[in-house]
């Protein structure tokens, strides 16, 4: 299984990559687009705090990493900016996170930080750029 998962390991790098711009682009257009509506975003603009400047963050930082355009950077503001999410939205709730709904902020800022190190892989802008160089 190692052998053949470390063949792929650079796909998936990418894979990952892509799902990880692609649910984080749609938090932002749920709260900027209304698209999809969701009950609890309903009130958020684009100048209302904090949901709208994340929402700012999510939508267009989320589809620079989903293409895989500036991978490293944009994928370091994307996890401090879920850790803001986590300690400004749900750590003072309780203490463990599956009781205080910060487990996806978690999730998305240990992904981006792993994808602020790792890169976006080859299948992305940075990786055609870098090679046409």
């Amino acid at each position: 299984m190692e052998d053949f998962m470390s063949k792929w390991r650079q796909q998936i790098l990418s894979l990952l990559r892509i799902m990880t711009g692609l649910c984080l682009l749609q938090f932002g257009m749920a709260k900027l687009l209304k698209y999809p509506a969701v009950p609890m975003f309903k009130d958020v603009t684009i100048t209302s705090w904090p949901g709208g400047y994340a929402g700012t963050l999510e939508l267009v930082l989320g589809a620079l990493l989903t293409i895989g355009l500036f991978t490293r950077p944009v994928a370091f503001v994307l996890s401090g900016l879920m850790a803001c999410a986590y300690f400004i939205g749900h750590a003072g709730r309780d203490f463990f996170p599956i009781l205080n709904g910060g487990t996806l902020a978690i999730m998305f800022c240990f992904a981006c930080l792993y994808l602020s190190a790792a890169g976006g892989g080859p299948l992305s802008v940075d990786a055609m750029v870098r090679n046409k160089q």
